[in-house]
């Protein structure tokens, strides 16, 4: 395929909800908000219907998503339903040192308020699979999103009680040069519900089309939970879990690509914030990364 495909961005940024719009209202704690989630400057999160996950598309309830802090992130707390959008601030190639500041308790903390070299908001959207030209071939999909800023490539994926998996990877429209990535087994993006330590893997050979031109190639994806802590964003601070995963792309015994990606991911938002390494990244946590997004107004 032309260009690497970081399907590692797309799978954290497959977990978003819409969160324009607010609530002025002042609050201490999630309680006092109807959103459930009350920022680090005092004020309530957004209560609109676009920015409170509600529940009745995952288990048939009405109730909103209210984070519970336990420490664990469920099916229900992560807002995977088509028709989501939320803005994200994108930098390529900035500096940021993914290794945070220590708390006392062993916890760490991030901040990505600072406005970093060629910032840019786009507005990601989860696409319903209905009437795609791909649907066919993913019936079991339940929503597709764009792999990364400045590629029109969609991944597919679907979601149940136990994970959140990727099926393939599709060109917006069909042809004779579309794209159409089958994975087999899909691969395990996360495995529910999830906590500190908590660690999966999956490994699948993708076979299709890309670009019109036959292709296969082996892809594992290896996560854990590495760390727990609070991630500042433009849009306020967050209790998080980061999740680590490591790709290997290989085809025979050529090793085509290896990558690492941190999520930040807070109950019922969802990744908050990702920063993905360098090709061949050899360093457990870097400071050049080459693309980092987070949550915004």
């Amino acid at each position: 395929m032309s260009r690497a495909v970081y399907l590692l961005f797309v799978l954290h940024c497959s977990t978003i909800l819409a969160c324009a719009g607010g609530n002025s209202g002042t609050c201490s704690r999630d309680e006092e908000c109807a959103s459930g989630f009350c920022r680090a400057d005092g004020t309530c999160g957004p209560t609109d219907v676009d920015a409170a996950v509600s529940d009745d598309a995952i288990d048939g309830s009405s109730e909103l998503c209210a984070p519970n802090h336990d420490g664990q992130i469920e099916v229900a707390e992560l807002p995977l339903i088509a028709g989501r959008m939320a803005t994200f601030r994108f930098a390529t190639n900035p500096a940021f040192d993914t290794t945070g500041q220590a708390n006392a308790d062993g916890s760490r903390r991030w901040d990505l308020t600072a406005q970093l070299a060629g910032d840019t908001d786009q507005v990601v959207a989860l696409a319903s699979p209905t009437g795609a030209w791909w649907q066919p071939s993913f019936p079991n999909a339940t929503y597709a999103v764009t792999l990364a800023q400045g590629s029109d490539l969609l991944g597919v994926f679907a979601v149940d009680a136990t994970a959140v998996t990727l099926l393939g990877v599709v060109s917006p429209e069909a042809g004779a040069l579309r794209t159409e990535l089958a994975y087999d087994p899909p691969a395990k993006i996360l495995s529910l519900p999830f906590g500190a330590t908590s660690t999966w893997s999956s490994t699948s050979t993708i076979s299709g089309t890309a670009q019109g031109i036959i292709t296969a190639y082996t892809e594992r994806y290896q996560s854990l939970v590495d760390l727990v802590g609070t991630m500042t964003t433009p849009y306020g601070e967050f209790p998080v879990l980061r999740v680590a995963t490591d790709l290997t792309r290989t085809a025979g015994l050529a090793t085509l690509l290896t990558k690492r990606t941190f999520a930040w991911t807070a109950e019922c938002f969802g990744s908050v914030a990702t920063v993905s390494s360098q090709d061949f990244e050899t360093s457990s946590e870097f400071a050049d990364p080459a693309e980092v997004r987070r949550i915004a107004p």
